[in-house]
């Protein structure tokens, strides 16, 4: 080693002690005839004094030094000078009196500062990702990344789990988003997949008896992008055999308290976590993913405007269409910029407009361009069964029911960001369990799977696949933090028969999932076993653990929201050789 101790890890008990040190130049201060430099590895900083008078030729070198040059520094522990210890850095009480100074490497000017946390055009620190790791903030999300994974692979082998890698290369199947292909050389015309999941390898590794299955898989999607979205990603895959539903989400709680006590930088919000069922979530939340960490719940109030003389409540109850709404404590004096900002949010969830009434601050009046269509004693009821006061804001939606709850979903959100209710130093977990078997709006005339195709609907409901699917329940269970879905997973199909009728459901003809699924059908003929499992999201799980905003702050090389990678140019094109052997000839759509 070019060092014997890192930079982090020097303390008062090392005093008079010679040490070597290896790293980067954080800072440099030049007093005269002595030279500061606080030297940093990733383990931490210290101070190093190069005076003129003990290293002359150290010295000398010392007055080239500028910031990330990669020093040697080989010399004395010594106690800082009493009343200049830095009670902010763990080696703030000593120093190291520097007896030789050797440069490793010099260092151009970096495009932004190292050695401090300002903000700096994303793209720049996309393009010198290497630069940008260097600091502090990334440095510490990586390593409770690194904590985190070390801390489920010790829990899942003290519970008897095994780890077994899966292939990347494997067979391109239907399973939501788009493949990305690999084509085969040695088989001209034939393509391989990258995984999307390695959902059906390990249903196959429970078949082949392993029974407690866990990976810490890359998975990958060619699918459009959002801000919480990477083109390849990391996820806790895992199966079990002869589990029930409890069984996986007790497990999974213990393994997500353990890890964020272990680990993380955000405290949980509660010990147990609560357990909502889909239809509880959807009409308190208006989401499948609630925050729990704020109100502004939902309310039914269709009975209460059902005779109003605002015709489209009173018609949309006659047909049974909901009319529901969330108060917004403290904003019943927005300005009409502010209400119509509210009103377009809504339109981007499917509403066509949006009713409001405001309750001015001080003489309670009930203001609103629907007001005047309810009487005083209607008006009153639906203040009080909002538990609406002076000051606030009630926000209206009625429409089919998936409409009204995407837009109070979409409008609970904004506002519990607007009202600073967003807490942002806790973790709110939930469970959210009794999902729809199949989506409310059926593709081409099929029934879509709410989850994925293999997921199992519960057992005593499998008679209605025959009467009335679309009424069916399954044993899809999704955890949620802070309202992010950080974790999906479900009891599975084990048998053939009622593997093939959810295919049929789903539109594939008998012969297409042969031709699919051949190998996962055939499997089950052979003994498989009751399954389950679970795949929390790694990136998500540890972004929320360092307080992020985003799962690239936790990714050592990410992509940008376009699915681009600015340092190395990515992706690229190829020499015409590459192509010519794999046969493929490009013909670029203008």
């Amino acid at each position: 080693m070019l060092k014997t101790h890192s930079c982090g890890e020097l303390r008062l008990e090392h005093a008079g002690q010679t040490v070597t040190l290896a790293g980067w130049v954080n800072r440099r201060r030049d007093m005269g005839g002595v030279i500061f430099i606080d030297l940093r590895d990733r383990l931490g900083k210290c101070q190093v004094v190069i005076d003129s008078g003990r290293t002359a030729d150290g010295f000398k070198l010392a007055e080239q030094v500028r910031g990330e040059y990669v020093l040697q520094i080989k010399g004395r522990v010594s106690p800082r000078p009493s009343g200049q210890e830095n009670t902010n850095l763990p080696t703030g009480a000593i120093e190291v009196l520097a007896e030789e100074v050797v440069i490793l490497n010099p260092a151009k000017t970096p495009p932004f500062l190292i050695d401090r946390d300002e903000n700096v055009d994303e793209s720049l620190r996309l393009k010198y990702r290497y630069l940008d790791l260097r600091r502090e903030r990334l440095q510490r999300n990586l390593t409770i990344r690194h904590k985190a994974i070390k801390f489920i692979r010790d829990f899942l082998d003290e519970r008897g789990f095994l780890e077994v890698e899966t292939p990347i290369l494997f067979k391109s199947t239907p399973e939501g988003a788009r493949d990305y292909l690999v084509p085969s050389r040695v088989h001209p015309g034939k393509f391989y997949a990258l995984p999307q999941s390695p959902q059906q390898l390990k249903q196959l590794l429970m078949v082949a008896g392993y029974e407690r299955y866990f990976q810490i898989a890359r998975c990958f999607r060619d699918e459009d992008l959002r801000a919480d979205r990477q083109p390849e990603f990391t996820q806790l895959d895992m199966e079990m055999s002869f589990v029930s539903r409890d069984d996986v989400l007790d497990l999974i709680e213990a393994l997500m308290i353990g890890m964020v006590q272990h680990t993380s930088l955000v405290p949980l919000a509660y010990d147990i976590f609560p357990r909502l069922s889909y239809h509880d979530a959807m009409n308190r939340f208006g989401t499948d993913r609630p925050d729990l960490r704020y109100g502004l719940e939902l309310t039914e109030i269709s009975d209460l405007v059902a005779n109003s003389a605002f015709r489209v409540f009173a018609e949309n109850v006659a047909v049974g269409k909901p009319v529901k709404a969330i108060c917004a404590p403290g904003c019943g004096d927005y300005s009409r910029k502010q209400l119509t900002d509210l009103e377009e949010l809504a339109k981007t969830a499917g509403a066509k407009a949006l009713a409001y009434l405001a309750i001015h601050p001080e003489t309670g009046e009930i203001r609103g361009p629907i007001a005047k269509f309810f009487t005083v004693e209607q008006l009153i009821a639906i203040t009080e069964r909002m538990g609406a006061g002076n000051g606030d804001l009630i926000l209206i939606s009625s429409d089919e029911k998936r409409i009204v709850h995407a837009v109070l979903g979409t409008l609970r959100e904004e506002m519990g960001t607007r009202l600073g209710l967003k807490d942002k130093k806790e973790l709110a977990f939930c469970w959210v369990v009794d999902f729809p078997l199949f989506e409310e709006v059926m593709e081409d005339g099929h029934y879509a799977p709410s989850h994925h195709m293999f997921t199992s609907p519960k057992r005593e409901q499998i008679p209605l696949l025959d009467t009335d699917p679309g009424q069916v329940l399954s044993e899809q269970y999704d955890l949620v933090c802070n309202g992010f879905e950080v974790a999906g997973g479900s009891i599975r199909i084990h048998e053939r028969p009622l593997q093939r009728k959810i295919m049929e459901l789903i539109g594939f003809s008998w012969e297409e999932a042969e031709s699919q699924f051949g190998h996962m059908l055939e499997a089950f003929e052979y003994g498989a076993p009751p399954h389950g499992g679970i795949a929390p999201g790694i990136d998500r799980l540890v972004a929320l653990m360092c307080g992020e905003p985003n799962i690239r702050e936790v990714m050592a090389f990410p992509k940008t929201a376009q699915a681009t990678d600015l340092m190395s140019d990515t992706p690229s094109t190829v020499a015409k050789k590459q192509l010519d052997e794999l046969q493929i000839a490009l013909a670029l759509r203008q």
